[in-house]
């Protein structure tokens, strides 16, 4: 399955929603430290209700660390940047779909990172600044995942 990065996540909320969509969808939460929570904040465990214990997270102390777990593999950094939409890349199984913080978005050290095989944006409205972070990882997994016909969903 795909596997979602989130780089220097911010709100327990996003976080604990994507645990909910990792859960659900069969894909690895890996997230980059520093967090702005810890797992055990009342807005995270509520967020992802009972479903910590069904999906795959893991957390990277640096985002070398995270490289070093997640590559070889195709990494798509989610950015208003984006030179593609999210709908034309051809996704594979064990891709990585890399998010960056709530209040700023990857930065652009790490947007053009050497790791990362394209910079990709979801549509909006030309007046917004961005999506909702747990949004923005449900619309982009769903999206790989409907290319594979849901693989291994009931």
């Amino acid at each position: 399955m795909f596997r979602i990065l989130f780089y220097r996540p911010e709100i327990p909320p996003n976080t604990g929603n994507a645990i909910r969509l990792a859960a659900n969808t069969g894909c690895e939460l890996h997230l980059v430290e520093p967090l702005g929570f810890n797992f055990e904040e009342n807005h995270l465990r509520r967020a992802g209700l009972d479903y910590h214990d069904l999906a795959v997270v893991r957390v990277h102390p640096d985002l070398a660390s995270a490289w070093a777990a997640l590559l070889p593999a195709k990494v798509y950094a989610f950015t208003t940047a984006g030179s593609k939409r999210h709908t034309e890349v051809a996704y594979s199984p064990g891709d990585v779909l890399m998010f960056g913080p709530e209040s700023a978005g990857l930065p652009p050290e790490v947007r053009d990172a050497p790791e990362i095989t394209d910079r990709v944006r979801l549509p909006m409205r030309p007046a917004n600044r961005s999506l909702n972070l747990a949004n923005s990882a449900a619309v982009s997994v769903y999206e790989a995942w409907r290319q594979h016909d849901f693989a291994g969903a009931s």
